[in-house]
């Protein structure tokens, strides 16, 4: 079965509500013998794209990756990009942010993690938090040391908007392809897994206390990802959502969507020159 990746994008100016997207969809997959198989493959693919990017060196792809508490973003990073040459991907999981960090922008952090030509980045969450989880919790604001006439809960989130837009607009036009994967998971598969790190003692260490302070929240986080799906979507950086309540679903999904934005982008091993060929053949002389 091809997977279609167009169904899962956001198209731009695309009113978004995750209420009506599902969590699940038909296995991609006939067996778990034939989901490795076809795992194994799109990495392959990856693989050999991932190398013309580096040799081309003409453009940077972002991939950024969000979703809720065990949606899936480390074990999708972790098979999909396998078979990737360390040497042209950076990952970067971006946590609670620094002191240092709170003393800048809120796009300062990720921005110096961004990916230089030829090569992958990943952001394992990303500047995003900043119009999610600092938007459930508006209080968090207070602590980012911003002056407290800039905080207007009526419009600070639509200018925090805007300058993801800007920022992503002014990537595109430097040679940054951006493609954002939204995790989606539902509230039931989140309680399972939950429930499966308690289980497992080397998975104990994933679990903590902040995680069931924040499923509290769930239908919240829900419509500040609907928002910001619905206000950040574009055509040169795309939101795909990608039901996560099957893993094997999910990782086979974000190959396919990996592959396609890479085999769209204008790449090509450098040309050899005539003066390169003398060069090379008397290296060859050399040798001999």
């Amino acid at each position: 079965m091809s997977i279609k990746t167009a169904s899962f994008r956001v198209e731009a100016r695309t009113q978004v509500d995750l209420t009506d997207r599902p969590t699940t969809v038909e296995p991609l997959y006939k067996s778990q013998k034939n989901y490795r198989k076809k795992l194994r493959k799109h990495v392959k693919k990856l693989s050999a794209l991932q190398r013309l990017h580096y040799a081309s060196d003409h453009r940077a792809l972002l991939v950024i990756f969000q979703g809720m508490d065990a949606a899936g973003k480390d074990g999708a990073i972790r098979h999909v990009m396998s078979g990737i040459n360390p040497q042209g991907c950076q990952v970067f999981s971006f946590k609670q942010p620094t002191t240092e960090e709170l003393d800048h922008d809120f796009l300062w952090r990720t921005s110096r993690c961004l990916p230089e030509r030829g090569r992958i980045g990943i952001f394992n969450r990303s500047y995003y938090e900043d119009v999610l989880i600092t938007r459930v919790h508006p209080e968090m604001l207070h602590g980012h040391g911003l002056p407290d006439d800039l905080i207007d809960d009526k419009k600070i989130w639509q200018q925090r908007y805007r300058s993801i837009e800007d920022l992503e607009r002014h990537l595109h036009r430097n040679g940054t392809q951006i493609v954002k994967i939204f995790l989606h998971l539902s509230k039931g598969e989140q309680a399972k897994r939950f429930r499966a790190r308690i289980d497992a003692p080397d998975k104990n260490w994933k679990f903590s206390l902040a995680d069931i302070h924040e499923r509290s929240y769930w239908d919240t986080y829900q419509g500040v990802y609907s928002d910001a799906l619905s206000a950040t979507s574009s055509q040169h950086a795309p939101w795909y959502v990608v039901p996560a309540d099957n893993k094997h679903n999910a990782r086979l999904i974000v190959s396919q969507i990996l592959l396609d934005t890479l085999s769209e982008l204008k790449m090509a091993y450098p040309e050899t020159t005539d003066k390169r060929h003398h060069e090379l053949e008397s290296f060859r002389h050399q040798l001999r």
